[in-house]
């Protein structure tokens, strides 16, 4: 199943904008081999829009990410970020990865690896390109709540503070589009809750769309404009309550499925040893959750 997306505008964090795409897919495909991800996939992210990514693992969320991120080309159709073909290293686009714990001694502070969300876009920095620097990535630092451990080394710090730091070396470069690819796993609910406010924070005060990849959609549940479900080949785009109902689910999947709301959290319930229990996490509750 494939629901298309037009150019018309779309509703991005209260407002309404006209302003160009930030992204865009057009007829996009990707195939390995006999295999094929998605083909024919349309997708326009306005300016300051949030869309979940969702799916069972194998559906391509990542491999998504590696087309926009420009790792890896379309087997077919077109994609735009900020207006042009993506390119690795961009500074139009800030990246933030699934947390994954960094070796404790690793010679870099907090600052520096913050700095690199700067240094990939440059040949070498004059005096005022110093200065400028240091301006930005103490900005980036404060905006984090992280200037208290920027010149801690970044090993020693827990993981909720090394993605803290993540999200400040994406957001560094003031990039027109922020692509997340599960950067909650690993996360107790307390950091799960911060790393999603500083990214809603900064999409509303300054426009930029983001890309979000997970397995778990109740902690971005409240701030998601749409969703993009991919499973086996088909997906669906479309706001939350569209999307995220037992009749869109079990088509996709396939097999009955079951999309509860318990206590402003969604509950995902499929068959016995169906597609869709293999794919379900676990939220804080203990309950199955959204995969």
């Amino acid at each position: 199943m494939t629901t298309d997306i037009g150019r018309d505008t779309h509703r991005v964090a209260g407002r309404r904008t006209d302003a160009p795409s930030a992204l865009s897919l057009r007829g996009a495909g990707l195939a390995f081999g006999r295999r094929t991800l998605w083909s024919g996939l349309d997708l326009d992210v306005a300016p300051g829009e949030f869309v979940a990514v969702l799916g069972p693992n194998g559906s391509g969320k990542t491999t998504l990410m590696r087309v926009l991120l420009g790792l890896l080309d379309l087997s077919e159709g077109e994609v735009r970020v900020a207006g042009s073909a993506p390119r690795r290293g961009s500074p139009e686009i800030g990246y933030v990865p699934q947390q994954k714990p960094l070796d404790p001694d690793l010679p870099l502070r907090g600052r520096d690896l913050v700095g690199l969300g700067l240094d990939g876009h440059r040949f070498g920095l004059g005096l005022r390109g110093r200065a400028e620097r240091r301006r930005r990535v103490s900005a980036a630092l404060e905006a984090v709540g992280g200037t208290h451990y920027a010149n801690s080394p970044v090993g020693r710090l827990s993981g909720g503070e090394q993605q803290r730091l993540r999200v400040a070396q994406a957001l560094v470069g003031d990039p027109a589009v922020l692509l997340c690819d599960e950067p909650l796993l690993s996360l107790d609910i307390s950091h799960q809750r911060t790393v999603t406010r500083l990214i809603d924070e900064r999409r509303r005060a300054t426009g930029t769309a983001v890309l979000f990849v997970t397995h778990e959609i109740n902690p971005v549940l409240p701030l998601v404009d749409r969703v993009l479900y991919l499973v086996d080949g088909r997906f669906r785009i479309g706001p939350t309550e569209e999307v995220m109902t037992s009749e869109v689910l079990s088509e996709l999947y396939r097999t009955d499925v079951d999309v509860l709301r318990v206590r402003d959290r969604l509950v995902v319930v499929g068959a016995e040893d169906g597609p869709v229990d293999r794919h379900d996490t676990h939220g804080d509750s203990g309950e199955a959750v959204a995969s």
